[in-house]
């Protein structure tokens, strides 16, 4: 079965994602947004992409709405090293792939904070939605715990 993936539509890709880009290149951060920086796996050149940074439990957390992401394939060929950037601030990260088992309470405080913005990505399913329905989209959407 091929991974999961839901590429972004026009508006999302080509209005969206750069307005949000541009605020946090400014150093802006709309609701936790960080540009995420992470060498691509065939290129080897720096790519960017705008995240939503969860903080949940005292750690924080990159979850992939849209799936099996080119950030996700890539932060993994890395070894989980990449970059956040806020303005002009860059922190280096190293992120730890959460297992499926562990993600119902980080997706349902991922998708209580920005349902709003990602929900469509999820199925129908949200921060209200049953223990069973956070299980079954879990392999869909990888998670990443910065360290």
């Amino acid at each position: 079965m091929p991974a999961h993936y839901q590429p972004p539509d026009w508006f999302t890709r080509n209005v969206f994602n750069r307005l949000v880009a541009g605020a946090t290149r400014l150093g802006l951060s709309v609701w936790g947004s960080r540009i995420l920086a992470v060498k691509g796996r065939k290129s080897g050149k720096p790519r960017r992409t705008p995240v939503n940074v969860l903080t949940y439990g005292g750690s924080r957390y990159l979850v992939a709405p849209r799936g099996h992401t080119q950030w996700v394939r890539n932060i993994r060929a890395t070894g989980g090293e990449g970059v956040l950037i806020l303005g002009r601030r860059r922190e280096p990260i190293h992120v730890a792939e959460v297992p499926d088992a562990e993600k119902e309470e980080l997706l349902r405080a991922y998708l209580y904070r920005w349902k709003w913005e990602v929900g469509q990505f999820f199925g129908g399913v949200g921060p209200d939605s049953s223990s069973e329905e956070l299980a079954r989209i879990a392999p869909d959407h990888p998670v990443f715990r910065l360290e």
